[in-house]
């Protein structure tokens, strides 16, 4: 046994060398950074009280309650938050903004990426340059500029779940436009020309040549876009005033800003914003990894 050991220790003292510990102690460190933070959330929302308050701190729940999900979820619970509806707001913002988004990014890059016009490229730096700005910079002149056009149009654009859609889709088309630019111009333009030539509109290459090759970057962009929206505060808090509107952003906020201080609800309900998104993104590694970093053939 102890010949097994010192051999190991000598085969780990000749492979470590100081380039690799130093790379080693950085992706160790990077990794607890990350990981930490999300393993606290997730045993926080299995404690009580006491635990999170207490001077020591807690790593491992002594007994895992569900009290904090219940108050979540359960109806019959003294201080139910229903937050199963604010689940249900954030879905219905943030599915049609990833499939619009996708649609619309798709048409104009296609156009910027093959069609020949005039200040085509000024036109995509000009897209991209506002997504430089932050969002609270734009938020104003967004807010007045539709609620003059819902005068116009007899709406109102506070507690209305649609117009904040189109307020996620001014954040999410810019890069959405710019990152399918950069894969359809990776596409050979010999490919769609055999469809011209084949008698296919431009339509029908779009939808026969060029979507079917650019999967990878269409999950990429839709699950970005997504995720845009299903973490989006600031414009929920200002368009949004209703409580059965609340996204979940918004509701983990007014939770945590209670009267009666409740931690370890505010854990479980980040716990179950953020399970989806990490899931969503597993299933999908393969495709994001393609997207991000492949062209549009291979070999």
């Amino acid at each position: 046994m102890k010949k097994d050991q010192k051999s190991f220790i000598g085969h780990l003292a000749d492979w470590l060398n100081w380039p690799r510990f130093i790379f080693s102690f950085t992706l160790i460190f990077f990794l607890t950074s990350i990981l930490f933070p999300f393993y606290w959330m997730v045993s926080s929302s299995f404690k009580t009280r006491a635990e999170i308050a207490g001077r020591e701190p807690v790593y491992i729940p002594e007994n895992f309650q569900l009290e904090a999900y219940k108050e979540l979820l359960s109806p019959q619970h003294e201080s139910y938050q229903n937050f199963g509806k604010n689940i249900i707001n954030t879905l219905i913002v943030a599915t049609p903004t990833a499939i619009i988004a996708v649609i619309l990014s798709t048409l104009g890059a296609y156009a910027i990426a093959r069609l020949k016009f005039r200040g085509k490229n000024i036109l995509l730096n000009g897209i991209l340059l506002v997504y430089i700005f932050p969002g609270v910079l734009l938020i104003i002149p967004l807010f007045a500029m539709l609620a003059r056009v819902g005068d116009s149009l007899g709406f109102n654009v506070q507690d209305n779940l649609g117009v904040l859609v189109f307020t996620y889709l001014a954040q999410t088309l810019p890069v959405a436009l710019y990152m399918l630019t950069n894969y359809f111009r990776t596409i050979p333009d010999e490919i769609e020309d055999a469809g011209l030539i084949d008698g296919c509109s431009r339509l029908g290459i779009i939808w026969r040549i060029t979507l079917p090759l650019a999967i990878p970057a269409l999950v990429s962009v839709s699950i970005y876009t997504f995720m845009i929206a299903w973490n989006e505060f600031l414009y929920a808090l200002v368009f949004l005033n209703d409580h059965a509107l609340f996204t979940m952003p918004i509701k983990i906020n007014t939770i945590f800003n209670d009267p009666t201080p409740r931690p370890h609800v505010v854990m479980a309900a980040s716990t179950i914003m953020t399970i989806p998104i990490i899931l969503l993104f597993l299933a999908m590694e393969r495709f994001l990894e393609e997207g991000l970093t492949a062209g549009g053939v291979k070999g």
